[in-house]
């Protein structure tokens, strides 16, 4: 053998050595702060309005998704040879033919008086006010078989969570209706106080839209009896026994949302039939209430933040595919109740026991550059010790964030870790985990956009999540789930 054939093939062995070594590492260099920016302005832009699901604007925003997706370098792995997984949005509504007589005084729907959720109910009698009453004083009140009216009160409801006025009519609701219903009240009037008085007008857009299901989830009306909020002006109507005639009729229908799915293949023979799924939600809150003159609810952190992000690690994942395939799923209708994300577990696009991982994200673009949050990441809610390693070694190998522990406590008043869309995947027994940044005063506000996110904080995350897909796309073992692992609330 002479010199110069063993110096040839020394070389080879030296590049190929060289290659492994360099395909350990992921191609952090592929992500462009540049290229978040850019697709941030574009996603989170007035044009989509919002992105609410169900509506043509989500429709809208989707198309541009799936361009972005395949620029990005991803294959299809929705329906039919496409990027779209569609499904049926179930939507409940008080219908405008429902009334409301008490005493000599008719209401007006949505003017004098509010409805909390959906139900068909015809309750003719006797209405009892109850004053300022707590809860476990109402056995006082002879309420069997009657209507019980009752002031509103923020005691004993924790004020410390975001968002606290618009969410207050469904704390005073939590904070009564059991007890009510024990009691055998057919109905129940809530008089506001101050605190529901500024909420009247956060709250009509949502209490007029009505609730939302999908397959397995809230396809139905509830048989729950009627909650009702008139205005404390307005609380002579309730006192002094009055009779009551309230005819509730609600409509069910059901129109498309969709979830954009794509996938870059791995490498390995056999590994590239497991799957990494990097999860983010590509819907928000379409045109509401104003605030600051604004009426459109962009979502740029919340969660256009995320979606940019997935399309940064694709770019990477192009240039360099990893040993385990990535499915990339840009949920619709996480807003309406994480219903994109319950059809998709429901109803995946790969067997669901080929997916090995979920990294969520959603809200990764703002507050503090050097703090984060993993939830999943602690007991209760850790559900996979070893892919919670892997996103601890990636933060310690570059990010360096320091861990907000207390947004995964289970007593954590925003109940944080049950709000997103790795909740249906945990349920169903795959290894999941959520960053985020975590919540901030412009949150679900016409103010979340683009140019006040934080894009050092989002490509920080970016990066983030990006190294911990890579160690559980290169692992030679996956991620396992910790036996006996159970959610609840």
């Amino acid at each position: 053998m002479n010199r110069k054939y063993i110096l040839s093939i020394l070389s080879v062995l030296l590049f190929s050595f060289g290659s492994a070594q360099n395909y350990k590492k992921p191609l952090v260099s592929a992500i462009k702060e540049a290229d978040l920016k850019k697709d941030m302005y574009e996603l989170a832009a007035d044009q989509f309005w919002g992105r609410e699901a169900g509506t043509l604007d989500e429709l809208k925003v989707s198309m541009w998704l799936a361009d972005k997706a395949k620029e990005a370098g991803m294959k299809p792995a929705g329906d039919n040879g496409t990027f779209f997984q569609f499904f049926d949005m179930y939507r409940h509504q008080v219908i405008p033919q429902s009334s409301l007589k008490i005493g000599n005084s008719s209401l007006t729907l949505w003017k004098d008086f509010l409805v909390a959720e959906p139900v068909n109910a015809s309750v003719d009698g006797e209405i009892v006010y109850a004053g300022t009453t707590e809860p476990d004083k109402l056995s006082q009140f002879n309420i069997k078989g009657k209507v019980l009216a009752i002031n509103a009160s923020d005691k004993n409801i924790d004020k410390e969570m975001t968002l606290f006025v618009r969410r207050y009519p469904g704390f005073v609701r939590t904070k009564y209706y059991n007890k009510a219903l024990e009691l055998g009240a057919k109905a129940v009037i809530f008089i506001t106080d101050d605190i529901s008085e500024k909420s009247w007008v956060e709250v009509l857009p949502q209490m007029t839209r009505g609730t939302y299901g999908v397959e397995g989830l809230r396809e139905k009306i509830t048989d729950n009896i009627p909650v009702i909020w008139i205005k404390r002006e307005n609380a002579g109507w309730v006192k002094n026994n009055p009779k009551i005639a309230l005819n509730l009729i609600t409509e069910t229908y059901k129109y498309p949302s969709v979830n954009i799915i794509g996938k870059i293949e791995g490498t390995d023979p056999k590994l590239k039939e497991e799957y990494v799924l990097l999860s983010g939600h590509q819907d928000h809150d379409g045109i509401r209430h104003p605030v600051k003159n604004d009426t459109i609810y962009n979502g740029a952190d919340d969660n256009a933040s995320t979606c940019v992000a997935m399309l940064a690690m694709a770019r990477a994942y192009k240039k360099q595919p990893g040993k385990r395939s990535i499915l990339f799923v840009f949920h619709g209708a996480e807003e309406r109740g994480l219903l994109g994300s319950r059809w998709h577990a429901a109803h995946p696009v790969v067997p669901k026991e080929k997916i090995v991982a979920v990294l969520n994200g959603d809200m990764i673009g703002r507050n503090d550059n050097n703090e984060a949050a993993l939830l999943g990441g602690n007991a209760p809610h850790k559900n996979s010790e070893e892919l919670v390693k892997m996103a601890e070694d990636a933060n310690n190998e570059s990010t360096k964030f320091k861990y907000l522990k207390d947004w995964d406590s289970p007593n954590h008043a925003e109940y944080f870790y049950f709000r997103s869309d790795h909740l249906p995947y945990a349920k169903i027994g795959i290894p999941s985990i959520f960053f985020t940044s975590v919540l901030h005063d412009q949150y679900h506000t016409p103010q979340d956009e683009s140019e006040n996110i934080n894009f050092k904080k989002l490509y920080k995350m970016t990066e983030w999540m990006y190294r911990t897909s890579w160690k559980a796309a290169n692992e030679a073992e996956h991620p396992k789930v910790i036996s006996n692992f159970t959610l609840e609330r």
